[in-house]
C-alpha cells in the first residue's frame, strides 16, 4: 500500500524550551537545531528557503512557537499548528531528531490538520482577558485568606454577611485596619439592605487582640485592594481596544443596541463599560445579549477566544459544536453504538457556554429553559447543562455567520415586564368596569382597550 505525497515541498519542526529541532526530508543531512533567539529564528527561516520549503507543521507546545510561528508567517511560509496528539511517534526510541522527521514526514503525506488560531485583533483581546481572569482567581484566592483571619480573630463577618468584600463587608474591615476594635461601632458600617441587624452584626465582631493575625490580614487587604486596581485597569484595556475596533469600521459603528435593563451585572462585570453596545456594534448588529442567559461574560469570552472573523473559519455548526468538544463522540463497533461520551477537554468557551447554560436551567420559563428542563427529566442536569451548551453553541453560530437575529418561539420574559403587562391588563379591566371614555383622563383621541 502506498501513501500519496500530498505537501512534497514540506517541513517538520519539533519545538523546545532550548533549541528547535527541523528536519526537510528522512536523511541525517535533512535535519538541523537552531537557538530560540531572534537571529537564530532568521537563521532558520533562511535555512528553509535554501531548501524551497513552501509548508510547515508544527507542535503547538506551551508558548515557546508563538514568537517562531510569527517569523515564519512574516517570510511567506504555509504554516500549520498541530495538536500533540495527532503527532505522537510510534513505539520506539524518542528522540529531537526523529520527532521532527516524523513530524515532516506525517505532513508531507497530508496526515496533519491545523489547529485553530485566531486573527490578530482577536488573539491581543484574548491576552487581555485571559490575563483578567487569573487576575479574577487570584482576587478569589486572596478572599478566602481574608476570611481565614478574621475568623481565627473571631470576627465572624462571614456568618452576618453574604460576601465580606461587599458594600458593608469592605466597610468594616477597612475601618478595622485603620484602628477601630469595637464591634457596636463597626457595626455602624451596616449597608441599610443587610439582612442582618446592626446588634447582631456587633456581636459577631469580637476580637481577640491576636496581633499577629491583625498584621496578616493586612497585608492581604492591601493585595486585595491592589488586585482589583489591575482589574480596573484591565477593564480599561479591553474597553479602549475593542472601541478601536468598532470606530476603525464604518460598518459597525452605525449600529445602536436596545437597553436591556433586566440584564444582572455582578461585581466582576467589566466597569464603566456597555457591553451591551460594544457587542451589538462588534457583531455588526447581531444582538446576541437577547439570548437568555448570555451575560457580559459570555459576550466578552465569545469575542476573546473566536472572535466574529474567527467563527466565521468554521463552515457549519457542526464543526463548531465538535471544536467546542460539545457534540458526543460515538464508537461505533459491529452497527452498535458502544458510548457516546462528550470528549474531554474543557476551552474557555466552552466553560462559558456550560455557565450560561446552567443559568437558563434556573430560569422558570423561556424557549431554552423548556429544552433544559426536558432534557433534564430524561438525562439528569449535568447532561442538560452540555446538550443546552451545545444547543446555546449552534444558535450563536447561525446567528453571527448567517447574521440572523434571535428569534426564539417563546420568548423569555423578566420580572419587571411581567409585572408590567399584569398593570396594564388590569387598567384595562378597570377601564372597561367603569366605562371610563378617553375624555374622562384627558385623551382626546380614542383609546383602544381592546385585548
Amino acid at each position: 500500500i502506498s501513501l500519496e505525497v500530498v505537501n512534497p515541498n514540506a517541513a517538520g519542526i519539533d519545538i523546545g524550551s532550548r533549541s528547535h529541532w527541523v528536519a526537510v526530508g528522512q536523511n541525517a543531512q535533512d535535519v538541523k537545531e537552531f537557538g530560540v533567539y531572534s537571529q537564530d529564528h532568521l537563521e532558520l527561516c533562511e535555512w528553509l528557503k535554501k531548501h524551497k520549503v513552501s509548508t510547515i507543521a508544527m507542535e503547538s507546545t506551551g508558548t515557546y512557537w508563538q514568537n517562531l510561528f510569527s517569523s515564519l508567517v512574516v517570510y511567506g511560509f504555509d504554516v500549520i499548528l498541530v495538536n500533540g496528539r495527532q503527532t505522537k511517534n510510534i513505539k520506539g526510541k524518542k528522540t529531537d531528531i526523529k520527532d521532527c522527521q516524523w513530524i515532516q514526514k506525517l505532513h508531507t503525506l497530508g496526515l496533519l490538520s491545523s489547529s485553530f488560531l485566531p486573527d490578530s485583533t482577536t488573539a491581543i483581546i484574548r491576552t487581555y482577558s485571559r490575563h483578567r481572569q487569573n487576575i479574577l482567581k487570584q482576587v478569589s484566592s486572596t478572599v478566602l485568606k481574608i476570611q481565614k483571619y478574621l475568623r481565627l480573630m473571631n470576627m465572624r463577618l462571614d456568618v452576618v454577611v453574604k460576601d465580606i468584600v461587599g458594600l458593608t463587608g469592605t466597610k468594616i474591615i477597612t475601618a478595622f485596619i485603620e484602628g477601630e476594635k469595637s464591634g457596636e461601632i463597626l457595626a455602624e458600617n451596616r449597608h441599610y439592605n443587610c439582612r442582618k441587624s446592626a446588634t447582631e452584626i456587633g456581636k459577631a465582631l469580637q476580637y481577640n487582640g491576636r496581633e499577629d493575625y491583625f498584621f496578616a490580614l493586612k497585608q492581604e487587604w492591601e493585595t486585595y485592594l491592589h488586585l482589583q486596581k489591575q482589574k480596573d485597569e484591565v477593564d480599561a484595556q479591553i474597553k479602549k481596544y475593542i472601541e478601536q475596533i468598532i470606530d476603525s469600521n464604518d460598518d459597525k459603528k452605525q449600529y445602536i443596541a436596545s437597553k436591556k435593563p433586566y440584564k444582572r451585572k455582578n461585581k466582576n462585570t467589566i466597569k464603566g463599560t456597555d457591553m451591551n453596545q460594544l457587542s451589538y456594534q462588534y457583531f455588526e448588529g447581531i444582538d446576541l445579549m437577547a439570548i437568555e442567559g448570555v451575560n457580559d461574560a459570555t459576550i466578552l469570552t465569545i469575542i476573546s477566544e473566536v472572535g466574529l472573523e474567527g467563527i466565521k473559519k468554521f463552515e457549519s455548526a457542526k464543526q463548531f459544536t465538535s471544536w467546542l468538544r460539545l457534540a458526543p463522540n460515538n464508537k461505533i463497533s459491529g452497527g452498535k453504538i458502544l458510548s457516546h461520551h462528550l470528549p474531554k477537554g474543557s476551552s474557555r468557551l466552552k466553560r462559558a457556554f456550560r455557565l450560561a447554560a446552567n443559568t437558563i436551567g434556573n430560569l422558570k420559563e423561556g424557549h431554552l429553559n423548556d429544552f433544559f428542563k426536558r432534557i433534564n427529566y430524561k438525562k439528569g442536569r449535568a447532561t442538560a447543562i452540555s446538550a443546552t451548551a451545545r444547543k446555546l453553541a449552534v444558535i450563536i453560530w447561525n446567528m453571527l455567520v448567517k447574521a440572523q437575529n434571535y428569534n426564539p418561539p417563546k420568548e423569555y420574559l423578566y420580572l419587571d415586564q411581567k409585572r408590567k403587562l399584569k398593570l396594564v391588563n388590569r387598567i384595562k379591566k378597570n377601564i372597561a368596569k367603569f366605562e371610563i371614555k378617553p375624555e374622562d383622563v384627558g385623551f382626546s383621541k380614542t383609546l383602544n382597550i381592546s385585548t
